[in-house]
């Protein structure tokens, strides 16, 4: 059956959210389309061509004229709990986009009415959704080359030619670790199997950034069987820029994986033996990559009943390692996640 869709947040990113993937979906109807700000609203429905009468300031103004059977929330950060709570009351199963939440208590006060309402609630992490990242878990699950030792992870781009004036990724705050981070601390869960436990991290702006805030940091983790990771981030890196995921080499007992997602060119995973050359990897074929592989996961999800795996209740450690490594910058103290056990 179809499923009957509100989506919440129209802004440049919900925009893009409703023409390029949810419009694609042959197995999604929108209803209803919900702006808190009038000017975007208005602006949305010039751009994506909506009927006025299916418009609405509030989500609660489209569920007392439209019937639905969830909400896709695409709002900006202050706007996720609010909407996905008065989509969980109204008995409605909701996606929502990364990061989660403000904090990890208002994640975990929507995660429990989730569940007290018998409802789907499911975090986009979209990196998720790649080849080269369903190949490496299955080598690192099937153990190919033995348990995973350590990680080390770069991610490198050059966004400092802007305005500063009018640029705004140079004004959010934790431009790095709250902007970008979520993605690749969520890959490493998902690529390791593990929770992290403890992490410790460094920030820095270079003399030259256009940023308010570092863009720039390292951080160590420690995850629960052992693995580190070593992390080092750049949103002002004069290096050979990475795909978005990221340049991953995964030292493990018998060898390395090295591997990248996501990117202008395309993905790889190679391993490399112990006294052997490296070898490419064949990945797998995905039909639904990126955001469109998150939609159908939460279609399917619904469907069957059955807790997607990024949902809510699982992407808590997600949510709690970003705020964990932001703690631990601003401190310069390691952070233990040990009270999420």
């Amino acid at each position: 059956m179809t499923l009957r869709l509100i989506h919440a947040g129209l802004g440049g990113w919900g925009s893009n959210w409703a023409k390029e993937i949810v419009a694609r979906n042959k197995d999604v109807e929108t209803v209803a389309w919900v702006e808190i700000v009038p000017d975007a609203l208005r602006l949305a429905q010039e751009r994506l061509d909506l009927p006025e009468e299916r418009c609405f300031a509030t989500l609660e103004e489209a569920l007392a004229v439209y019937e639905a059977d969830a909400v896709l929330v695409t709002a900006s950060l202050p706007g996720h709990i609010p909407v996905t709570r008065a989509a969980l009351q109204a008995g409605k199963h909701v996606l929502l986009e990364k990061p989660f939440a403000p904090t990890v208590e208002e994640a975990r006060e929507v995660v429990e009415l989730a569940e007290k309402n018998d409802r789907i609630l499911m975090i986009s992490q979209n990196y998720r959704y790649f080849p080269a990242v369903r190949k490496v878990a299955e080598l690192v699950s099937s153990q190919e080359l033995g348990p995973v030792t350590a990680v080390n992870i770069d991610f490198r781009k050059y966004d400092n030619t802007q305005p500063r004036e009018t640029h705004r990724h140079y004004h959010i705050p934790h431009p790095l670790l709250m902007d970008m981070t979520i993605h690749h601390f969520d890959l490493m869960r998902l690529v390791l199997g593990q929770e992290p436990r403890r992490v410790v991290c460094t920030t820095w702006n270079p003399s030259w950034s256009n940023y308010d805030e570092p863009p720039a940091g390292a951080a160590s983790i420690t995850f629960d069987q052992g693995t580190i990771v070593n992390y080092r981030g750049s949103w002002v890196s004069t290096g050979e820029p990475t795909s978005w995921a990221g340049s991953w080499h995964m030292e493990c007992e018998k060898g390395e994986i090295i591997w990248t997602s996501r990117g202008e060119t395309p993905e790889s995973v190679s391993i490399r033996r112990l006294g052997e050359p490296a070898e490419n990897i064949e990945l797998p074929e995905i039909t639904a990559t990126d955001r469109h592989g998150s939609l159908a996961a939460f279609v399917q999800a619904v469907q069957t009943g059955e807790e997607p795996e990024s949902s809510g209740r699982r992407n808590l450690y997600t949510l709690a390692l970003m705020f964990a490594t932001m703690e631990a910058a601003d401190t310069g103290q390691p952070v233990s996640l040990d009270h999420l056990r």
